[in-house]
């Protein structure tokens, strides 16, 4: 009767055991997923900034590309501008030497009057000699005249006389007719150089008229020349500025370019611990179901051990009692003492045939040596449970290290949890 609460007792210890152990892991395999669910969580936070970081990148872009376009907008305005300028550097130009030309045939004209002056004066005073000898030599007929009369007697005398005047008069008035058409062509040199002097005037007010707005133009364009390059030079200081701009943009992108190598790097990192940590996840709920299989396989021994057990003490009840009752009806009677020990033998032996044949080839030793090697080996199945229990523990404690150690310390972790787990087994 007091078999019976203490093959009782511990299949309730074992029970609790295992329940305990059941629901530790439970809490375990919890926490882990808890933290893998923080990890996707993280995980889901980096995959978010990254992808505000490409948007910032293609802000980015497109600024530079704005900027750029703008840059060569104003590179082709430059271009234009430069060329406008070129041709009215070339106009200023011919402007400068059509009024170096002007320049040339005003002196040249002024020349040409200075020396249609300088033949008028000597015209006037030839004119002024011949009005002098004309004169001289009008007195002198007049007077020759008067003395004809008085000279009448001498006419005969003085007809040679005559004669030769006659031939200096022919030679005067030959010079007087040489001199007045001389003086005519003067007159009409005069009123030629007169019309040429008035046409060179003309010509000298249209061109001081031509000057004065050549003069005006090339102030204008002076005045445009200044602004153009003045809005050149806040052009270079613009595009100047824009290349800085321009060059800060390219140092920030290269420094973002290489910001995203490194976050790449560290995703790919991490993508390969995640890995990592899913294969060993793989392996401990392979390694976990292998042990729930044992587990199951040492329920199952353990039950069929206990009921073995249970069958063998009930077996042994009745032989007990069996053999107390033959003792109380046989006392006197050896020969039936012998038989019934006889008996009891026979039956110890069919029961322990059957038992054998029912039984296992594993727990045959346990039933035949009943009595202290039944405790033992009803504990060893128990002793298993908490070795496998202790090796799961410390597979899950090796993880979380792994997990938090970095990805060189995670390495040398697995290999020593590996080492402990082959010294375990």
């Amino acid at each position: 009767m007091n078999s019976l609460p203490l093959s009782s007792t511990p299949k309730n210890l074992a029970t609790d055991f295992e329940n305990s152990t059941i629901q530790r892991q439970r809490k375990e395999l919890q926490l882990l997923i808890a933290e893998l669910k923080d990890r996707d969580k993280e995980l889901n936070d980096m995959v978010a900034v990254h992808q505000r970081q490409l948007v910032a990148w293609n802000e980015d872009r497109q600024r530079v590309l704005s900027l750029e376009e703008r840059s060569s907008r104003l590179e082709n305005e430059l271009h234009k501008r430069n060329d406008i300028i070129g041709t009215l550097t070339k106009r200023i130009q011919a402007l400068e030497s059509q009024q170096r030309d002007g320049r040339a045939t005003l002196e040249n004209t002024q020349q040409l009057l200075h020396e249609l002056s300088q033949k008028e004066l000597e015209a006037s005073t030839q004119c002024q000699d011949l009005e002098e000898k004309n004169q001289a030599l009008s007195a002198s007929t007049l007077e020759l005249c008067a003395q004809v009369g008085q000279l009448q007697a001498r006419e005969q005398e003085l007809r040679t006389m005559l004669h030769l005047k006659d031939k200096d008069i022919i030679e005067a008035t030959n010079h007087i007719t040489e001199f007045t058409s001389r003086f005519k062509k003067l007159e009409a040199a005069l009123r030629e150089s007169r019309t040429a002097e008035t046409s060179a005037n003309e010509d000298l007010q249209e061109l001081n008229s031509r000057l004065k707005g050549l003069k005006c133009e090339i102030n204008k364009l002076k005045d445009e020349l200044s602004q153009k390059t003045v809005e050149n030079n806040e052009q270079r200081e613009e595009i100047i500025r824009l290349k800085q701009e321009n060059s800060c943009v390219q140092r920030e992108l290269v420094l973002s370019a290489e910001s995203e190598k490194r976050k790449d790097e560290l995703l790919e990192l991490a993508k390969s611990k995640q890995d990592r940590t899913d294969s060993e996840l793989h392996a401990l709920r392979k390694v976990y179901v292998k042990q729930q299989h044992d587990l199951q396989f040492l329920h199952l021994n353990l039950e069929s051990s206990q009921e073995l057990i249970h069958k063998h003490e009930r077996a042994l009840q009745d032989l007990s009692a069996n053999s107390l009752d033959l003792t109380c009806l046989g006392l006197d009677s050896p020969l039936c003492c012998n038989s019934s020990l006889q008996k009891k033998k026979g039956q110890e032996e069919s029961t322990d045939f059957s038992l054998d044949t029912n039984v296992c080839p594993l727990m045959q030793s346990t039933r035949r040596d009943f009595k202290p090697a039944t405790s033992q080996e009803t504990c060893s199945p128990t002793v298993k449970l908490q070795r496998l229990l202790a090796e799961s523990r410390q597979m899950v404690s090796d993880l979380e290290l792994s997990t938090l150690l970095p990805i060189g310390s995670g390495g040398s972790s697995s290999s020593s949890s590996g080492g402990r787990r082959v010294i375990g087994m």
